[in-house]
């Protein structure tokens, strides 16, 4: 095991190099990296939009948008068809998913369904089920009625195509914002996500995002007065339309489009040479020139309509004919509307309206505190573990530490080479990987020790050491590793971030615990010499100790018993606090832009604003306020009215540093997963553990795992924390944690059952807890002092979340020697008649009360 060739030491100094190498960008400044040779890696880690600022937001379309408008296409097909073979018609409507139509001459019936067979043919083919797609069917069971229904495949292939044509639009939108790198993606069937870093105005973001952009020239119906239309009845083929003035002035408008913004070309935010008013030019391809020019050639003298979803822009007299395709758009536009409208007009128009059902934005600097807090937290952390390291092994701890440092330049590097998301909660997996990466360490090193003590020469206890510790260490992690590939499949935004950083935390703990370690070690036998394993400053275990933990377990099985029970009771009874991620709603944190905040002008201000349920909190320092806004009843739109009402009102004297909206879809979907996320993570360690050992350790891992599940959850419920994603990624890693800690009780438990045949299972159980607890007392130390530096310096926002973890280790330890050794008895794990002579020397054992 101590051996290393030549050519594989060079291997894994190369792999140590590269990683450093790939790492080392992240040490300087962006133009710091840009100055260095080309042959140089320059590419660095990929912050979130929670450490660099921007915004996040999440589009849905609506289905019933696509089905209405073609309905309205369809009915207006029909008529044309129908008049175009001079077929006579009643009753043409439409509702629901079906347009129908009734031929009043009985005869006329056949040659009806030959005009308008087109609107039954397929419209595509081979994209569902590998066969053609029949939008629309014909119910003609009624005699003269024909009705024309939308199936579902039709309607599944029309919201693709236009989630598809919507996923373009929006992109080209975005980049005409001129912001660095945006995200614009894909997600399910009917939405689309959009990331933009460093977004400063994320009101103007939403605004273009949210506008269908249908641009229409269209003749105004000057037949009649409009408020005679207002008064009575439109004419047939005639609506009447709105402007954007305020107050808005009413236009009769013949339903019949001119031109469309399809006919539009380019589109650009100009100045009118004669007024210096912003306007937006805009050019015509020829086919829309044409059909321009003709209108406007006809109707001299007359109004038209420029209209924008279904609102009057400007409604300007054709005083001659346009011909040349091109002309401006005026209306009380300001500079940056005029752009705006521009960018619309250029991107095209969306086939449907989409809603912002989830946003989290976070401004530049609070951003730049995160940062801040992370780094610090992480230097006090590592610095913690690193000191605690070399008290508890000395020189081996050094070696250890060492191996820590290239641990965390690994994962730096292969975050920097995957090109990954740094998110503030993966800062959190950073540092706590930290003080996990030392508990390979920590069971090899004492293995060694022990096989020391059993007589072994130093050389042969390092490499039994490391030799047996093996298995140990790769189940542990792989339960980890289960746990948090669930949260990167299920999570969102920084709590996939967390995942993806843990994730590799735990692989990059095996090579350098196992691999590198064990290549420092080899180094240092064949250069020292050494007689004897270096001595530690201090003991923490003592060698020997004989702790009768088997003795106890009816009082702490009663005590988990009681504790699981009251947290059961009590998140039954008391509202937990959940954040908006699962009851939806709004979260903002402002801060005073001057002196401290006024929580009680600001509460009283918002609860003038008919906003329903608003609380209002210090978070942090003393300008630093958090408000949140409960779930409002008019949908997903009714929750973005709620911040612009709120940014409203306290703009003037507060900088909004964070808003997170998410709305009642998104909301209950959350709640939904998380549950999915615990019941997949913990099957799959059922199976993982079964597989391994037998039957008796998989239920039992899991009954102590859910057990410390149920009392992080009680926890909540006591200190009023707030339950969010992050909170669900805590208990999530705490199931993997736990099962950590549990395995490695387990394995030895394995171990001495092959070794002591007819030892009683109570004093073999507590033979293998007291063997491995100077390993079970060092990680738990480590990784809480790692947790304790993200408590206490790691900022606000992941406070819940580095609390709930600190509690979640403290019940992890307690629940893998108090809880999953017991219940191996309860589970005969070992015959009643192995186990009568509890207190007899036992051949290769010790006898231990019990």
């Amino acid at each position: 095991m101590l051996y290393f060739s030549r050519f594989k030491m060079i291997l894994i100094w190369l792999a140590v190099a590269a990683t450093v190498i790939l790492a080392a960008p992240n040490l300087f400044s962006a133009s710091t990296v840009a100055k260095l040779p080309d042959w140089v890696p320059k590419r660095q880690m990929t912050l979130g939009l929670d450490l660099q600022g921007g915004s996040h937001i999440l589009l849905r379309m609506d289905p019933n948008d696509l089905i209405k408008d073609r309905l309205e296409t369809t009915r207006d097909e029909i008529r044309t068809r129908l008049r175009d073979a001079k077929i006579g018609y009643t009753g043409l409507a439409g509702s629901g998913r079906a347009v129908q139509v009734r031929i009043t001459d009985p005869g006329q019936v056949e040659a009806a369904k030959t005009a308008l067979k087109t609107l039954t043919d397929p419209v595509a083919a081979g994209l569902f089920s590998g066969g053609s797609v029949q939008e629309m069917s014909l119910d003609d069971t009624e005699s003269g009625l024909l009705k024309f229904v939308f199936t579902d495949a039709g309607i599944k292939y029309r919201t693709s195509t236009a989630l598809a044509q919507s996923l373009e639009v929006v992109e080209r939108r975005v980049n005409e914002l001129g912001t660095t790198e945006p995200i614009v993606q894909r997600q399910g069937d009917d939405r689309i996500l959009v990331q933009v870093p460093g977004l400063q105005d994320p009101q103007r973001l939403k605004d273009i995002l949210g506008q269908t952009a249908k641009l229409t020239f269209q003749m105004v119906d000057q037949s009649m007065p409009v408020q005679d239309a207002l008064n009575g009845r439109p004419p047939a083929g005639s609506s009447v339309l709105y402007s954007q003035d305020d107050p808005p002035v009413p236009y009769l408008i013949e339903n019949r489009v001119i031109v469309s913004g399809e006919n539009l070309v380019d589109a650009q935010a100009t100045y009118n040479s004669q007024t210096n008013e912003p306007v937006v030019s805009f050019t015509f391809d020829s086919k829309g020139a044409a059909r321009f020019g003709q209108a406007t050639s006809q109707n001299v003298g007359k109004l038209f309509a420029i209209i924008l979803d279904n609102q009057v822009i400007s409604a300007p007299q054709i005083r001659e004919p346009i011909l040349g395709g091109s002309g401006q758009i005026s209306g009380n536009f300001t500079a940056e509307s005029a752009n705006d409208l521009a960018v619309l007009l250029r991107a095209g128009a969306l086939p449907a309206t989409l809603t912002v059902i989830e946003e989290r934005t976070v401004g530049p600097g609070l951003g730049e505190d995160s940062i801040h807090a992370g780094k610090v937290a992480g230097v006090i952390g590592s610095i913690l573990v690193v000191v605690f390291m070399f008290v508890a092994y000395g020189f081996l701890g050094f070696i250890a530490n060492i191996a820590l440092a290239v641990h965390v330049a690994m994962i730096i590097g292969l975050l920097s080479l995957l090109g990954a998301t740094l998110t503030l909660p993966g800062i959190a997996g950073i540092v706590l990987t930290i003080g996990m990466a030392v508990d390979s360490n920590v069971l090899i090193y004492e293995r060694i020790r022990e096989e020391r003590r059993n007589g072994r020469s130093v050389i042969q206890a390092i490499d039994t050491g490391f030799s047996k510790a093996l298995a140990t260490i790769v189940d542990s992690n792989v339960t980890s590793l289960i746990a948090t590939v669930v949260l990167f499949w299920l999570g969102t935004g920084p709590v996939k971030g967390f995942a993806v950083t843990f994730a590799i935390g735990i692989l990059t703990t095996v090579f350098t615990a196992f691999t590198f370690t064990r290549l420092l070690v080899s180094i240092w036998l064949r250069r020292a010499r050494p007689k004897e394993l270096p001595r530690a400053p201090v003991t923490f275990v003592p060698p020997g100790t004989r702790i009768p933990f088997m003795g106890i377990r009816r009082w702490t099985f009663a005590l988990s018993s009681v504790l699981s029970i009251l947290a059961v009771v009590l998140f039954m009874t008391v509202d937990i606090n959940y954040g908006i991620d699962f009851k939806g709603g709004s979260l903002i944190e402002v801060q005073a832009k001057d002196g401290t905040a006024d929580i009680a002008d600001i509460r009283g201000r918002l609860s003038e604003l008919n906003i329903g349920e608003v609380q209002v909190q210090q978070f942090g320092d003393p300008n630093d306020v958090l408000i949140r806004v409960g779930t409002q009843e008019g949908g997903e739109n009714a929750e973005q009215t709620v911040i612009d009402k709120v940014r409203g009102e306290l703009q003037d004297h507060y900088d909004f540093r964070r808003v997170e909206v998410v709305g009642p879809t998104v909301s209950g979907e959350l709640a939904k997963q998380g549950t999915i996320a615990m019941l997949i993570a913990l099957l799959g360690i059922l199976v993982y553990v079964w597989f391994r050992f037998e039957w008796q350790f998989a239920v039992g891992a899991i009954i102590a795992t859910v057990h410390d599940v149920v009392m992080t959850i009680g926890f909540f419920v006591i200190t009023g924390l707030e339950f969010n994603q992050s909170s669900l990624a805590a208990i999530l890693t705490i199931i993997g944690y736990s099962l950590n800690d549990t395995i490695v009780v387990y394995d030895r438990v394995r171990e001495d059952l092959r070794k002591y045949k007819r030892m009683p299972l109570p004093q073999l159980l507590n033979n293998a807890i007291n063997e491995t607890l100077s390993r079970t007392t060092l990680t738990s130390v480590t990784t809480m002092l790692a947790l304790l530096a993200l408590v206490l310096f790691g900022g606000e926002v992941i406070r819940s979340f580095t609390l709930a973890m600190l509690f979640g280790v403290v019940f992890g330890t307690y629940s893998s020697i108090f809880i999953a050794a017991p219940l191996l008895i309860l589970f005969k794990l070992r015959p009643e008649t192995a186990t009568a002579d509890v207190g007899k020397p036992v051949s290769g054992g010790k006898a231990i009360a019990t």
